[in-house]
């Protein structure tokens, strides 16, 4: 594969969309099934999806290969997530704010300085709210599993100086995922925020087309980030999570017990996915420190504040609408 260049791969990842399954011969998969992501091959995401790929192969009985694509071989998110809809590829894991473009309350769960730690992330997202979003997934025409993976709670890092007040942010050149509640956040802060897929990040920084970056600690250690930035700043501004989508149309023409298979070992995935990402996030901090970077903790309520006062809150609560904003509140707390 390595002498493919990734257009021409993605064009013929493309060109397979037509034929949904190849039957091969009786000693090789039935059903031969992409999943693509843009996180590393060390990352948690694709430690826990490996695990479950053989899972899934040994109680199929070989008759499913799930076929993983790792470190963005198939494109960018936004790529990624047209192959998904487009039938190219069959399971992606996507960020929840970048889902936003196509299911507007996806970005919910990435309302910034709402949740303090991982209990109030899951008591909401296993709960009503993130039912809730999996209904306007849904309705996408986008088939999406119950549980959300975790990405983490989201550092910022700098070249110049840490960030220890929120006027240090103030017309800082900082890339963010394309998101735009993420986007918003950060003009609300003060920042210049630049959205830019992730495979993109460690040449802008490098280039200094952005002064600095926002990530959970694995992904800044996943991406060498500590290669091109000085300073982490243990923000926890805002938690992200991926959805475990797949096309409908290939999902469901799958037969049912292979359905059942498939979800069982990917609801499975989620859950140790979920407790590998946090152990990694908690014993990452060392590893950078190690690797160059300056570490500091800022107090999150001058930054909390300074959203509210810019009507952050405000204008996110009309956007998601009352049923859903008050399902959140009840898990975090009045925000604004």
């Amino acid at each position: 594969m390595n002498t493919l260049s990734r257009r021409t791969f993605v064009a013929g990842a493309s060109a397979a969309a037509s034929v949904a399954y190849l039957r091969w011969p009786a000693d090789a998969a039935q059903f031969t099934l992409k999943y693509a992501s843009a996180q590393q091959v060390d990352n948690p995401v694709i430690l826990s999806i490996t695990a479950a790929a053989e899972k899934i192969k040994t109680e199929s009985n070989g008759r499913v290969q799930l076929d993983i694509f790792p470190n963005s071989i198939l494109g960018g998110d936004s790529a990624m997530l047209t192959q998904l809809r487009s039938g190219a590829i069959n399971f992606l894991t996507y960020l929840d704010g970048n889902l936003s473009t196509l299911v507007p309350l996806s970005a919910i769960s990435n309302v910034g300085f709402a949740f303090k730690d991982y209990a109030q992330v899951f008591a909401a997202m296993d709960g009503p709210l993130g039912a809730l979003v999996r209904t306007d997934i849904r309705k996408g025409g986008v088939h999406v599993f119950d549980h959300i993976w975790d990405n983490g709670f989201r550092q910022i890092t700098t070249g110049g100086k840490p960030i220890v007040h929120p006027d240090d942010l103030s017309g800082l050149k900082i890339r963010v995922p394309v998101s735009p509640i993420e986007v918003s956040l950060f003009h609300a802060l003060g920042a210049a925020p630049t959205p830019l897929n992730f495979s993109e990040v460690y040449t802008a920084l490098q280039t200094h087309v952005v002064d600095g970056q926002e990530n959970p600690l694995t992904i800044i250690e996943n991406g060498k980030v500590y290669e091109v930035q000085k300073y982490l700043s243990l923000t926890s501004h805002v938690w992200t999570g991926f959805w475990f989508l797949a096309n409908d149309a290939l999902f469901t023409a799958l037969p049912k017990d292979i359905q059942q298979i498939v979800t069982r070992n990917i609801e499975a995935a989620a859950v140790t996915q979920r407790k590998l990402s946090e152990s990694m996030n908690r014993t990452l901090l060392a590893k950078l420190t190690s690797q160059g970077m300056t570490v500091n903790t800022p107090d999150r309520e001058p930054f909390a504040r300074k959203l509210a006062s810019a009507g952050f809150y405000k204008e996110w609560s009309q956007k998601f609408g009352s049923p859903a904003w008050e399902l959140l509140q009840k898990t975090t707390g009045p925000l604004g």
